[in-house]
């Protein structure tokens, strides 16, 4: 269905939204799905940085050092307050930002990390790093299959307007189908992919459906330089260039996408911070078991996950994160712009959500799943659902 590949046990994450989808839960889903969430987010929280630190290593002969961010605003500051060249919209950006800065989403939660040359009190910023945060993979997830479920509708939909041009004897390009027509022709389809769902037959069976970015690096360069930095990260120890990717436009970068095998003893020597804790003694396993636990599950996955490397210079930097491409404009959009938005897409939404909230509540049994995409809910029940999920209960009325 689709693969997370900054994940380990990505295929076995795949496999459990596959079967959830068609309503299948297993018993052990509800141990995999935590051990899965929450064993890769510590695991990636240390990854990262070990991939970053020796990327930027290579880039710079002098030393670069890390700062945790957790809000957007120490990127955005830090970005206007060390500006290595100027330019007519270098100057309109940082003016603008000066002059209205809670215009730029300041307060974005961001789990991230600053890498600066210089001084603590005059660097001058060279990059960044950042794991998507669970809720954002949710959604991002969700929009895909729904972007796939909706083509596929469309393809079918199609495909009964073709055989309508063939029975009257016209190209399907000459059809002239009314709009209510067309409606219930794209009805007629949707209805069709969820009798497939509930008979349990395969659907999106072409799809390939990949995420390849939760964990991303975005390196600042000159254009001049780029090429070079190419070479050096195909030259990179344990690592291997899988995919480049140029864009073009209001955003001008290079995407890689790197196949990155650590040291994987080193990543788990040391025991998981309180909140894994926590969060994994909620679900049923002992203090002294999860340190242990961890490691098993870290040693025994694949050797290697992929990481997104943006490749970008200075200005477009500030474009993706005070300009014409901010980046929380694109999410706002593409929020909004989202092509399909029935009850079938709702249900998809709440279902990928459901699963990652899941890995952090303290339930530990999972018999069956609290909805089926073929039917359909009011999102009064996906909220009381989630409150469950937490062991939060609305207020009776008052006696």
């Amino acid at each position: 269905m689709i693969s997370i590949t900054s994940y380990l046990y990505h295929d076995t994450l795949k496999d459990i939204i596959r079967r959830w989808m068609y309503g299948q839960v297993w018993p052990s889903d509800a141990a995999a799905i935590g051990r899965i969430i929450n064993y890769n987010t510590v695991f990636l929280a240390r990854c990262l940085p070990d991939f970053c630190s020796r990327l930027f290593a290579l880039l710079h002969e002098t030393p670069v050092y890390a700062r945790p961010s957790r809000r957007k605003a120490d990127l955005k500051d830090v970005l206007v307050s060390h500006c290595p060249y100027w330019n007519q919209r270098l100057e309109q950006m940082i003016s603008q930002y000066r002059y209205e800065p809670g215009r730029f989403y300041r307060e974005t939660p961001f789990n991230g990390t600053l890498y600066l040359l210089g001084a603590a009190d005059d660097a001058m910023v060279v990059g960044s790093s950042r794991i998507k945060r669970v809720r954002r993979l949710a959604e991002k997830t969700a929009r895909r299959i729904i972007d796939a479920v909706f083509a596929s509708i469309k393809s079918r939909a199609d495909l009964l307007a073709q055989d309508r041009a063939d029975r009257i004897g016209v190209p399907r390009g000459a059809l002239i189908t009314p709009q209510d027509q067309m409606v219930a022709e794209f009805q007629k389809a949707e209805s069709r992919l969820l009798d497939d769902l509930k008979m349990g037959r395969p659907i999106l069976t072409n799809e390939k459906l990949v995420i390849q970015d939760v964990a991303g690096a975005k390196v600042i360069v000159p254009d001049e330089q780029r090429a070079a930095l190419l070479a050096k990260i195909e030259h990179m120890e344990h690592c291997e260039l899988v995919e480049v990717e140029e864009h073009r436009g209001n955003y001008n970068a290079v995407n890689l996408i790197v196949r990155y095998r650590p040291d994987r003893e080193a990543l788990v020597a040391k025991p998981p911070g309180a909140r894994l804790f926590h969060v994994m003694q909620a679900r049923g396993l002992r203090p002294e078991e999860i340190h242990a636990d961890f490691q098993r599950f870290v040693l025994e996955a694949e050797a290697a996950v992929h990481i997104e490397v943006i490749v970008c210079n200075y200005q477009e930097m500030m474009e993706s994160e005070i300009g014409r491409c901010m980046h929380e404009d694109r999410i706002q959009q593409q929020r909004t712009n989202q092509q399909y938005t029935g009850q079938l897409a709702r249900n998809i939404e709440f279902l990928i959500a459901y699963l990652f909230a899941f890995a952090s509540s303290s339930h530990t049994e999972l018999n069956e799943l609290p909805m089926r995409l073929w039917d359909r809910y009011l999102p009064d029940y996906f909220d009381e659902v989630f409150m469950g999920l937490y062991d939060v209960h609305r207020m009776g009325p008052l006696e």
